[in-house]
């Protein structure tokens, strides 16, 4: 994966709506878009594989597909699937979910989910980087080929130091979501460098999830990231992350200025790139943007997107 992308999320109702939320983001020149999965978007990878047939360059990933959702084998010969439509544009996000809604929607048990994740992105990276996987793990069974490797890059979602090392370990790459960036810079990229270090092997890309909205009005965007990214302080093991971040009490507050200062990127167009460029040069490889809007939706969300676009040149 190139250094220094910057990507957006894409909140979207449904499947039509992420096809064309992709077609703009590539017309607009944003060079990576990354779609979460489950909800009224329906399958990720579906929309995501129409998305790259109506696109030419833009890169498409997830950000997660949830592990619970399906076997590994399967996800990879749908990952196969998309690469041979589109070769080398889509990024592989997997991560275990939230453990109440896996529980309630796919009766998944949710045991030693580090230990689970471990095993699924040992399964994909064996099969689309390789081509073939024979595996028997302690929660995981695969016997299986594909007719080529392909060039799709395996990537995991991370929020405790843990998580961070494993993917370091495992040479994939990690995505942070709400996490301050002071916490992924002093607390995870060491732990990921360290998980690298003890596999002998360099680190993998790091994604580093940001709220950005380019406005002289950065109350409002603070405001933004309450009504569109509210809930997260208050679910336990983000609440955790946040403590060890030096943000206790969080599932009580909610967001304070002090965290949103911690994860927002506001302010007009030469403030946020120079707060993007800042991330990059501590050490990540990638800005993964959920778009805040404020006001004039739709007049917001274009000049960041403008602004995003013109960063990643």
């Amino acid at each position: 994966m190139s250094k220094n992308i910057v990507g957006i999320a894409i909140p979207a109702p449904d499947a039509r709506s992420v096809v064309n939320a992709v077609v703009e983001a590539e017309s607009v020149g944003v060079s990576a878009v990354w779609l979460t999965s489950g909800g009224e978007a329906g399958d990720a990878l579906t929309a995501l594989a129409v998305a790259v047939a109506q696109t030419e360059r833009i890169k498409v990933g997830t950000s997660i597909m949830q592990t619970w959702s399906r076997h590994p084998v399967t996800a990879a010969r749908q990952a196969q699937a998309i690469d041979a439509i589109a070769p080398d544009r889509l990024r592989l996000g997997v991560g275990p979910g939230h453990l109440q809604a896996m529980q309630e929607t796919f009766g998944a048990g949710f045991n030693a989910p580090l230990s689970h994740l471990t095993e699924y992105v040992r399964v994909l990276k064996g099969l689309l980087g390789e081509g073939n996987i024979d595996l028997k793990g302690d929660h995981i069974i695969a016997n299986a080929s594909l007719p080529a490797p392909t060039g799709v890059s395996v990537l995991a979602s991370a929020l405790r130091p843990r998580s961070f090392e494993m993917c370091g370990a495992e040479g994939i790459g990690a995505i942070s979501w709400v996490c301050p960036h002071n916490y992924v810079r002093d607390t995870a990229l060491p732990a990921m460098n360290a998980g690298a270090a003890s596999a002998g092997h360099d680190t993998a890309p790091l994604v580093v999830h940001a709220a950005v909205c380019v406005t002289e009005d950065v109350d409002a965007a603070k405001q933004g990231v309450k009504d569109q990214l509210g809930y997260f302080p208050h679910i336990p093991f983000y609440a955790r992350m946040f403590a060890a971040a030096g943000f206790s009490n969080s599932e009580q507050s909610g967001w304070t200025d002090e965290m949103l200062d911690s994860l927002l990127l506001s302010g007009d167009e030469s403030t946020v790139a120079a707060r993007i460029r800042a991330i990059f040069d501590w050490g990540a490889d990638e800005v993964l943007a959920s778009v805040i809007t404020i006001g004039n939706a739709e007049e917001s969300r274009l000049r960041t997107l403008r602004l995003l676009a013109e960063v990643d040149k």
